[in-house]
């Protein structure tokens, strides 16, 4: 637990249960590090392009482009496990009128998305700053991909511990 965010002062009760002074303290670091990725992935657009995104759009694309194949809103919803469907298709809708994505197919055959010649061009220039910056800062700190796979299964853990006690919640609304 760290000195600076210590949470035990603003717990609703005092708790003698480690884990969930624990837990809140990874909530928080969670917050952190999802609002520093969403505006890491805003400005590494903004840098690159004069086409205004927001982080969640800039990742889009990058997953868009994953393995350079379309991907379908139910394809990318499950990839980011959101749920929020018109906000999805809103983001869609403006990396196609900026030309950085194409949709393909119908609502009968299914509609997919692929990046465009200018999306590849944009996710190619984020991935080669993502590399000069942010991957050369992390291997200063050393066995950091040792960290990353550890990191990666606690979240995963963590997405489907809170998944279930939503399905929870939901079944008892």
């Amino acid at each position: 637990m760290t000195d600076d965010h210590n949470l035990q002062a603003i717990l609703p009760e005092p708790t003698n249960e480690p884990v969930e002074v624990s837990l809140d303290e990874f909530e928080l670091a969670l917050i952190r590090a999802y609002n520093g990725l969403d505006r890491w992935q805003q400005q590494s657009v903004a840098l690159m392009s004069e086409t205004p995104l927001s982080g969640a759009e800039g990742a889009l694309l990058r997953i868009i482009r994953l393995h350079d194949r379309p991907k379908s809103i139910k394809e990318l919803a499950r990839l980011t496990n959101r749920d929020d469907i018109p906000n999805i298709q809103y983001s869609l809708r403006k990396l196609a009128a900026a030309g950085l994505v194409s949709k393909s197919g119908s609502g009968r055959t299914g509609v997919n998305y692929t990046t465009t010649q200018d999306g590849v061009r944009l996710t190619d220039e984020i991935a080669m700053n993502r590399r000069s910056q942010l991957i050369a800062l992390l291997l200063e700190f050393g066995n950091i991909e040792a960290d990353l796979e550890v990191g990666q299964a606690l979240l995963n853990k963590m997405t489907s511990a809170f998944e279930e006690t939503v399905r929870e919640i939901a079944a008892r609304r």
